[in-house]
């Protein structure tokens, strides 16, 4: 399984997230928002418009981690990923 997240290294969330990925084997792109300005130009135009985002930007959160499946799936659920 190859799964891009999307995510900072400052946030524990993301942490959790890439170790659970790690255990699982799966194949990993992150985007550390953190460290790459590109990257976060890329996520704020996806967390702009996705319904996946709505209750987040209503919010006023971040929305990290997010995971981005190989078929362009769009989620904010590691477990979902994981099965």
């Amino acid at each position: 399984m190859k799964v891009t997240v999307i995510g900072s290294h400052l946030c524990p969330d993301t942490l959790y997230a890439l170790n659970r990925l790690n255990e699982a084997r799966a194949e990993i792109d992150f985007k550390n928002l953190s460290a790459s300005l590109a990257d976060l130009k890329v996520y704020l135009a996806l967390r702009q418009d996705s319904p996946v985002y709505a209750d987040i930007r209503e919010g006023g959160g971040i929305g990290i981690p997010c995971f981005v499946l190989e078929d362009g799936t769009v989620t904010r659920d590691l477990e979902a990923i994981l099965k």
